[in-house]
């Protein structure tokens, strides 16, 4: 069975997060992803997805309160149940250091957060692509 909800998207800021749902209707692809607002919130949800019910991608910011993203990764890639997740760094954080240490960790990639419409739907064209073709590998 074919999931709808291939990405999970963790970010804080609401305005991101709504900003992406417009830019995956905008692609017509709607249903595309699941949001969280926290690290917690969505390692909760998760926990309640069989393994085939996973995303293929998980698109996470790094600045958030309480568990920020680099400790989500960590703890994404300890978990026999995740680690095989593909995770996407989304932030607007340039420092080098956080960039060498979440590939370290095992993220996929790192991507900046756009400052432009069409670079916002060149990002979300690029994650809905990726868990397009992660998602048929996996098959």
């Amino acid at each position: 069975m074919a999931l709808t909800k291939k990405i999970l998207m963790i970010d804080d800021d609401p305005e991101d997060r709504m900003l992406m749902q417009d830019m995956f209707a905008e692609l017509g692809a709607p249903e595309v992803a699941h949001y969280e607002e926290s690290g917690e919130t969505a390692l909760s949800y998760l926990d309640t997805l069989s393994n085939n019910e996973l995303p293929s991608v998980i698109v996470l910011d790094l600045n958030m309160p309480k568990l920020n993203g680099t400790q989500v990764l960590r703890l994404l890639k300890e978990n026999e149940k995740f680690k095989d997740i593909t995770v996407i760094i989304y932030s607007t954080s340039v420092n080098h250091i956080e960039k060498e240490q979440t590939l370290k960790l095992g993220a996929h990639s790192y991507v900046i957060k756009p400052s432009s419409y069409e670079e916002c739907l060149e990002k979300a064209r690029y994650f809905n692509d990726l868990s397009s073709v992660i998602a048929k590998q996996s098959q």
